[in-house]
């Protein structure tokens, strides 16, 4: 690369440097072309995606995620491809592609790397979001909702509760996405009126007659997130048109059930 100022030929420079990301300072080694002369930086389009690369990696290593090359380095090591590790994941090989070239996953998404790359996916379960089934917590997390929302919820009827399993979907598939597992362990079926809990019908009566006592209470992180889709979604409405938006469901056949591993794609929240 030339200098703009005319000062010829510009020299590569390894330099360590210092950036804020996602509210955290971390520091890394970038290269850029440095004129000898002026003092000028700049970046081709090589060493602007190797640069995005290292900060995106530093701020990884940082928060105890997968680096690019980690990620690569155990596909390799498993003689997969792209498409076989998407495959494997349960998701699209574009992700992939974002991740190994320096687009910073989830920690969800990190903790199933971890697991597929290691050869053991035993402990995944891409439709109950790495948890058990809890009625009790269903109910606890509905009542969460009724002090945000003041107003209840769940009632016995299947009409009754078809309100309410949309804010369950997004409370599960959003604690999903931050935290790795979901609130409930509830599965969710694409149905004609939206995402919605599998067997919604038999499911009523017995969620309103759980203990909540009987479940773990919720994490101050649950609880953040109830109150921010609640903040985002006061009326039934808005819930009910927001999830009808969302390609996990609207690229989804009548039934099919839909993997955890769609909290990636949430426009909603």
């Amino acid at each position: 690369m030339k200098c703009p100022n005319d000062h010829g030929k510009m020299k590569i420079k390894r330099l360590r440097e210092e950036v804020a990301i996602r509210g955290t300072a971390v520091r890394f080694a970038a290269e850029h072309y440095v004129c000898p002369v002026c003092g000028l930086a700049a970046d081709d389009m090589r060493l602007a995606g190797a640069n995005q690369r290292a900060i995106a990696d530093a701020y990884r290593k940082s928060a105890g995620l997968l680096t690019s090359s980690e990620i690569v380095r155990g596909r390799k090591k498993l003689n997969w491809t792209q498409e076989q590790l998407a495959e494997a994941m349960h998701v699209g090989i574009a992700s992939i592609k974002r991740w190994e070239t320096g687009q910073i996953q989830t920690k969800s998404m990190d903790s199933m790397l971890r697991k597929v790359l290691l050869g053991d996916s035993s402990g995944i379960s891409y439709y109950t979001g790495n948890r058990e089934l809890s009625l009790a917590r269903i109910k606890i997390v509905v009542e969460e909702f009724k002090k945000h929302l003041g107003k209840g919820l769940l009632q016995d009827s299947g009409e009754g509760i078809l309100y309410t399993g949309k804010y369950l979907w997004l409370a599960d598939m959003l604690a999903f996405r931050e935290t790795g597992q979901s609130m409930t362990g509830a599965t969710y079926a694409a149905l004609p009126q939206g995402p919605q809990l599998n067997n919604y019908r038999d499911l009523a009566k017995l969620i309103g007659r759980a203990a909540p006592g009987d479940a773990e209470p919720l994490s101050e992180t649950e609880k953040r997130i109830i109150k921010r889709i609640s903040a985002r979604f006061p009326s039934r409405q808005g819930v009910y048109q927001a999830v009808h938006a969302e390609p996990a469901w609207s690229q989804r056949k009548s039934g099919e059930m839909i993997s955890y591993c769609e909290a990636q794609s949430l426009k909603s929240l």
